[in-house]
């Protein structure tokens, strides 16, 4: 990162006060020790989430100048923040390690052939990982019992909540260029529901767990337990409404069409997310 990047941070490492960690609200929640670690893997893994998309929109410069100088830096950031969060609670975990093997494993997924298979519907598939990350840190914030972290989490939902502004704008110019239906639009919100429910939380949790159990097996019952207990956790604090506002915003209803979808889609998509 340049200097002029590390300017245009909305916020930085030196800003987050971790000498005032109080570590004994919470090193004994395993429940904590998992999702932070889990959330500073996926983050840090948007450098190579960037490379993809920066192939896939090759020759449009405005999302790819994005994408290269602002989301990509502030995303790591995110990782960085998070890993040093962890680090100085639980400084015995073998963080590196870990991450590592996570990464072998998901980079085999995380590709440009997994992306949507048009320009406005991968911008459409954007806002629904956007959506997630910005409900989700909305949720730690609520039930974090140590204030350095409810400040990190807070910080990182405001970055997620203007990255989604950015992939609607850019959602918006390409369904002019397509105009695809909203069908389309619907299959694609559907798809990247689905994915954010199954693909990078659960594999980064999956290596936060075996770190602590060496030898485990995925599919055993410790670690199935495991998962639903963190996400009974974010659900008593999930933020459905906020949710359903964001995921059927590119779908450009008319607003009494949308307003009385929400309470329903909210109970559909929470159990969707967080099963």
């Amino acid at each position: 990162m340049n200097a002029n990047q590390e300017r245009s941070l909305p916020w930085r490492l030196e800003d987050i006060p971790f000498d005032r960690i109080d570590p004994s609200l919470v090193r004994h929640r395993d429940d904590l020790f998992y999702l932070v670690t889990a959330s500073s893997f996926v983050e840090i893994l948007s450098d190579l989430t960037t490379r993809n998309l920066v192939t896939y929109y090759a020759g449009d410069a405005e999302v790819g100048g994005w994408l290269s100088s602002h989301w990509e830096h502030e995303e790591v950031q995110h990782g960085n923040a998070l890993r040093e969060y962890v680090l100085r609670v639980w400084p015995e975990f073998d963080w590196d390690s870990t991450y590592a093997r996570f990464f072998a494993e998901y980079s085999q997924i995380c590709t440009v052939d997994e992306l949507e298979p048009t320009r406005c519907l991968e911008m459409a598939a954007r806002c629904v990982v956007e959506m997630g990350t910005a409900t989700y840190y909305r949720a730690l914030a609520e039930f974090a019992p140590e204030p350095v972290l409810r400040e990190l989490a807070l910080r990182i939902k405001d970055d997620e909540i203007r990255h989604y502004k950015h992939f609607y704008r850019f959602f918006t110019v390409y369904r002019e260029r397509e105009s695809l239906g909203r069908w389309r639009v619907f299959g694609a919100l559907m798809r990247r529901l689905a994915a954010v429910r199954s693909d990078d939380a659960e594999i980064a949790l999956w290596h936060a767990f075996e770190s602590r159990h060496p030898g485990a097996r995925r599919d055993t019952g410790e670690f199935r337990s495991m998962f639903s207990q963190v996400s009974r956790l974010v659900r008593r604090h999930f933020p459905a409404d906020m949710a359903i506002k964001m995921l059927v915003k590119p779908l450009d209803l008319h607003p009494i069409v949308s307003s009385a979808l929400i309470p329903p889609l909210s109970q559909v998509t929470e159990r969707w997310i967080l099963r």
